[in-house]
This record gives structure tokens, sequence and C-alpha cells, in this order.
């Protein structure tokens, strides 16, 4: 084998461009709507409503989207991601090239509960729904819940970038992972 082989021979295209927009977009939605919270309320809403909109495009890749992208294609079952998590436990988890089955929960739990952040707070704009403390609380926990699950999101992806000995930080970049070996789950 030539010595000089290229990352492209030795990587395949995972992440699609839409993937790494919608993650990227997201990441940036929920960090300014967290930094403008109760002081730049029009700044604070329109980062809500886009992380809202990314949200539903987001529903509509998992549908009908890239192979990666298709919920069919990581959403496991809780007895999955338990036995996953106990591989982890023990040092002897398998490679996935899309999600693990816990990446693949943590997905499912940020998406909802950003559409959740997105939903109570815009239901504090309207009529109905304005100055209702209850619900203004409700969107707090959530935000605060949020900071918790991105905290647990980085920490699993530095795991598993350490584990399985590559850089998801530039995957999720330039779309592209190392290729995958007879033990791994594609």
């Amino acid at each position: 084998m030539n010595a000089t082989v290229s990352t492209r021979e030795t990587s395949v295209k995972v992440w699609s461009p839409y993937i790494r927009l919608f993650h990227w977009s997201l990441a940036l939605c929920v960090a300014v709507a967290w930094l403008s919270s109760g002081e730049i309320m029009k700044v604070h809403e329109l980062a809500g409503y886009c992380a809202g909109g990314l949200i539903a495009s987001r529903l509509i890749a998992g549908l009908a989207g890239s192979k990666y992208a298709r919920f069919r294609q990581f959403v496991r079952s809780p007895g999955a991601v338990t036995k996953y998590l106990a591989d982890v436990m023990r040092n002897r988890e398998r490679r996935y090239l899309g999600h693990n089955p816990a990446g693949g929960a943590m997905v499912l739990a940020l998406l909802f509960c950003v559409a959740a952040i997105a939903l109570t707070g815009w239901m504090q704009t309207t009529d109905a729904w304005w100055g209702v403390e209850w619900l203004e609380d409700v969107h707090e926990i959530l935000g605060n819940s949020l900071l918790l699950l991105i905290g647990l999101h980085v920490g699993g992806v530095m795991l598993a970038g350490l584990r399985h000995h590559e850089n998801l930080v530039r995957a999720m970049v330039n779309g592209r992972k190392r290729a995958p070996s007879a033990d791994d789950v594609t």
C-alpha cells in the first residue's frame, strides 16, 4: 500500500451538507438565545424562532433526508441504548459510522428540548399565555436542562472520539469519518 494514501481514500462521507449546516446553525441559535436571554429580547426571540424553524426542517430530514440523517437509521430501542451504555462502561462498545445508540438518544433529547423551549417561548408572546408564571418557569427549566444535555453531548463526543481514535468535530465540519472496519456498525 502506498504510504501517501490520501484522507479521501481512507474516509467515507457520512454527514451531508444539510446535517452539518443544521448542527452548527442550531448551536449558534442556542448560544445567541442563551446569551441574549433577559437582555435583548428581540434577538432572543429571533434566535428562538430560527431554532424552531431548524427543528422543523430536521424533522423532515429525519423522515426523508440522507441515510445518516434518517431517524430509522439511528433511533434505537431503550434496551439497545442501555446495552450500548453498559458496553461503554466496560470499554467494549462498537464503533458506529453514524450515531451510536446513545448518540441517537441524545439527538432525540436535544431536538425535543429545543422544540419545547421554542414552543414555550412562542407561547409567552401570545395574549393567552402572556405573563403566565408557570410557563415562564417551564421555559427557564427547559433552557437550563438544555445546557445539561449539551454538556452530556459534548462529553459523549469527546469520549467516543477518544475511544475510537477519530476527530468527530472535524467530521461534523467536513462530513467525513474514517472508513468502517469489519467490526463497525454501518
